[in-house]
């Protein structure tokens, strides 16, 4: 027997009296605390992002449906996001169809992306570099430090035909999000879809930040001297990694070894303070946006738009006094997005030995040594 065709479900066509939008999120608006666990933004930041994406989120009616309002669409949205939940699920929940859910996640990611990009991750300028730099100095007292660079990967559903490619060295499929963070956790430089396979240096030195690091074109400010170390000579402005990223006069990363001399321990915790903050803005990623917790069932296009989405609500949301509860939630849930391995490289530079001495002698100065570094080492 032939199955009959709906323009619109009979249980779709009530969700007006029993969808969830024009039910509990209409009630959770009247709850400030309990609207920010659903949808992790607040309500005013709910209007004002609206009003900055509602346009593109907009349809025409036809005569056969009503076209859904740009309201409910980023609610979907939002909601697939901050839970993860599935598409057929959120479907069941707002009684839409599983193609219009899937179409309003779609919309509101390219939606945020088209229009937010420039604003929350601006390309970058000398001046930008200039005050990250200075934010790092005041808050971790890492001087000349334009950034924190790392990894992780983005659980997806392998994709079909594909192969390897997204198969990891933890034996699952992922796409990797490969980002710079200044000192206040926030994203300032990001690269999304590398296959999950991709290690030994791919995915830094395929990345558009490595290779115009490389080239020296991307507006960093030239060498100063470190702060009240002129005796020094001028250092370059560098980015800071773990022992997984290579050695060079722009990137600096721990020491090897375990029989260090005390000078060297001291750079390796003060790196490490520094460092941090690339892992506290991926913790604070993934706690506020738990689709990071889940296996993404999208396309791997389609997964590389929800990524950088959700990097530039973070950029949008970030607010300092909230950043150690969202961290502390990361921890307490034990999940984290794993870091990308082996992404060191070829043999360093003297050039850049000779940077990297320059900071271990630093810190280990009167000039640049803080009080309580001797008892963390």
């Amino acid at each position: 027997m032939r199955r009959s065709r709906y323009w619109v479900h009979p249980i779709n066509q009530r969700r007006r009296e029993q969808g969830d939008f024009h039910h509990l999120v209409a009630e959770l608006r009247l709850d400030s605390q309990r609207h920010h666990q659903y949808f992790r933004m607040s309500v005013v930041q709910m209007e004002e992002l609206l009003s900055t994406i509602g346009p593109e989120l907009t349809r025409q009616s036809t005569n056969y449906r009503a076209a859904i309002e740009p309201k409910q669409r980023l609610a979907v949205g939002l909601r697939y996001l901050a839970s993860g939940d599935s598409l057929i699920s959120l479907a069941f929940s707002y009684r839409l169809g599983h193609t219009t859910v899937a179409n309003s996640v779609h919309m509101v990611c390219a939606a945020i992306v088209k229009v937010m990009m420039d604003q929350f991750l601006p390309r970058p300028t000398q001046q930008m570099w200039e005050e990250v730099a200075e934010g790092y100095w005041r808050k971790t007292q890492f001087p000349n430090c334009i950034g924190a660079i790392d990894g992780k990967h983005v659980t997806i559903q392998a994709p079909p035909l594909s192969g390897s490619q997204y198969f990891n060295y933890k034996k699952y499929f992922s796409i990797v999000l490969f980002a710079l963070v200044d000192a206040y956790c926030r994203f300032r430089v990001i690269q999304v879809g590398d296959f999950g396979r991709t290690s030994d240096g791919g995915v830094y030195a395929n990345s558009d930040l490595g290779r115009v690091m490389e080239s020296k074109t991307l507006h960093v400010p030239p060498s100063v001297s470190l702060p009240g170390a002129a005796q020094l000579g001028d250092v370059p402005f560098v980015m800071v990694g773990d022992a997984a990223f290579p050695l060079k006069p722009y990137l600096m990363r721990p020491y090897p070894g375990q029989n260090l001399t005390h000078p060297k321990k001291i750079y390796n915790y003060r790196l490490s303070r520094a460092r941090r903050t690339v892992e506290n803005a991926f913790g604070i990623l993934a706690a506020r946006w738990r689709i990071f917790h889940r296996k993404i069932n999208l396309h791997p296009k389609k997964v590389d738009n929800v990524v950088i989405a959700a990097c530039i609500l973070h950029n949008f949301l970030l607010n300092p006094t909230d950043n150690q509860r969202y961290i502390n939630e990361s921890e307490q849930q034990g999940r984290n997005m794993p870091a990308v391995p082996n992404m060191g490289g070829k043999r360093a530079s003297k050039e850049a030995h000779q940077v990297r001495e320059g900071f271990c002698t630093f810190f280990s100065s009167p000039e640049g040594s803080v009080y309580w570094q001797d008892r963390m080492v």
